[in-house]
């Protein structure tokens, strides 16, 4: 999946479109034209598909404040800022912190509808086409269940069908999925 400085989703091939379904499909996602305010501001969707939501949404405010820090000038994202500071006080709790962070390596905790939890390590490679671009990518070990529930979100995309997200169903809905 390639991301920029605000988190907004550029592109994803088929498996990172299967496995962030509950996200793509989310109506949040959708009126944001695309862009992934849901990663700091989450509707019910999302906060049953990211696990560990508070240390998310504590990571997503502190990689945030670094890319401020980084450009400083840019409108878009200080805007973005300003948006969510008077929409969440959650968000403004956290950037009042000062916390800043690099966004390059650890696990992803989600929890999706079909396969269930998930830990991923993931990997953020910036491009060097363009600042704040971010190349992200998930590494399971090998024959673990994360790997195991990858390769059936991949199958499932080989198809071309659409994996389904889940998102008729309450974020603590978590029967048959694990």
């Amino acid at each position: 999946m390639t991301r920029n400085a605000r988190f907004d989703i550029l592109a994803a091939n088929g498996l990172g479109r299967a496995l962030y379904a509950p996200v793509f499909d989310s109506p949040l996602f959708a009126q944001c034209g695309g862009q992934q305010r849901s990663v700091h501001v989450p509707g019910p969707c999302e906060q049953g598909f990211l696990g560990r939501l508070g240390q998310g949404a504590d990571d997503a405010v502190a990689f945030l404040r670094t890319e401020t820090g980084r450009a400083p000038y840019d409108r878009t994202l200080t805007d973005l800022v300003g948006e969510l500071t008077t929409r969440s006080g959650d968000f403004a709790r956290r950037w009042a912190r000062h916390d800043v962070k690099f966004h390059r390596s650890g696990v992803k905790h989600l929890h999706h509808p079909l396969v269930g939890d998930l830990a991923l390590p993931y990997e953020a490679m910036g491009l060097p086409s363009g600042p704040g671009l971010r190349l992200n990518f998930c590494t399971p070990e090998p024959d673990s269940r994360e790997r195991e529930a990858l390769g059936l979100l991949a199958g499932w995309a080989s198809t071309g069908a659409v994996v389904p997200s889940g998102s008729g169903r309450s974020g603590n809905d978590r029967s048959g999925n694990d």
